[in-house]
């Protein structure tokens, strides 16, 4: 059973602790007592953002916000299946950064962006991929994201650059932005399991989703 229903608000979490306790704790819990093997979807947010290199699985969790701890708390829930975190999500649809930019970059001469943020963009088509493969290895919890590694802001001209718009990226830090809810520093995920799938590097995520978009 895929298990992608989850409170994805990092900021709204923080308001509302409560609400995303009741759909990444309680909701899973709800799934898990289905009785069928799960695949739950985790996040790089379960760590602090304190280590040098990336993260693999088994180094201590450590989240800093409402999302990280109860993502994490979902993953406690698993009894069956496989957890797999990923990072920074992006595709061809919902909301997510790659369509908030190439919207913004159509409007705008400049956008701010954070360079204090590490990560790796991850292409949810590949993650599909991999997630096909992972239900032929052993239950237990995996590392899946993209090649490579960059900053939010890095992202950005990657993004404006494969798209060809014309739009500059103001570097800032995560303190100018101000959000709500502490991010980690540096959240780039590498599997320690030879087994564990291994995806693309995150430019190829971005070409293959910027083509769906036009």
């Amino acid at each position: 059973m895929l298990h992608t229903a989850a409170w994805t608000d990092v900021d709204g979490a923080e308001g509302d602790p409560k609400g995303a306790e009741r759909v990444n704790v309680a909701g899973t819990r709800n799934v898990v007592a289905l009785g069928a093997p799960v695949v739950y979807f985790s996040t790089d947010y379960v760590f602090d953002g304190r280590k040098d290199e990336p993260y693999v699985e088994s180094d201590a969790p450590s989240p800093l916000s409402v999302y990280g701890r109860t993502k994490l708390e979902g993953e406690h829930e698993v009894r069956a299946g496989w957890i797999v975190r990923s990072s920074w999500l992006f595709g061809s649809t919902g909301k997510n950064f790659v369509r908030t930019m190439v919207a913004l970059g159509a409007e705008r001469e400049e956008v701010a962006v954070v360079d204090d943020q590490r990560g790796s963009p991850t292409y949810v088509g590949h993650l599909a991929e991999a997630t096909g493969d992972l239900l032929d290895l052993p239950y237990g919890l995996y590392h899946v994201a993209a090649g490579g590694d960059c900053t939010w802001a890095e992202f950005a001209e990657a993004i404006f650059d494969e798209a060809g718009i014309d739009c500059r990226v103001r570097r800032i830090s995560s303190a100018e932005l101000g959000r709500p809810a502490p991010r980690p520093a540096n959240s780039v995920l590498r599997s320690e399991r030879p087994e564990a799938p291994r995806l693309p590097h995150w430019r190829e995520g971005l070409r293959a989703c910027l083509a769906r978009l036009t």
